[in-house]
């Protein structure tokens, strides 16, 4: 099974082909192919690349399915004895992405 660990917005993500990630927001249309291109490490069955930091001539292809909102997280501020009380919410917003192709070409500087 093919598959990489990518980075994006200092998150780490384990995708595959046809694997969908939710990961933060892009300023992009619904439809729009975009490419990930700090790729960690990258397996294929039996070689494996690990990059320092990143695998060289590497890269993930994506395709924007759609901008999601995440969970509400309520933030509840309080100070005991002198009636101070905000409360106060968040909604992130996600950029979901499905994973087209992940590409090595031979030749690059990897660490097996």
């Amino acid at each position: 099974m093919k598959y990489a660990i990518v980075e994006d917005g200092g998150k780490q993500y384990k995708v595959s082909e046809g694997s969908i990630i939710d990961v933060d927001h892009y300023e992009a249309e619904s439809g729009d192919q975009i490419e990930l291109d700090r790729i960690l490490l990258v397996s294929d069955d039996n070689q494996i690349s690990i990059g320092t930091p990143y695998v060289q001539n590497a890269k993930v292809e994506a395709t924007i399915i759609s901008h999601v909102k995440g969970p509400k997280i309520t933030v509840f501020k309080y100070k005991p004895k002198i009636r101070y009380r905000v409360k106060s919410g968040h909604r992130q917003t996600y950029t979901r992405l499905r994973i087209d192709s992940i590409q090595i070409e031979s030749g690059g500087k990897d660490g097996s």
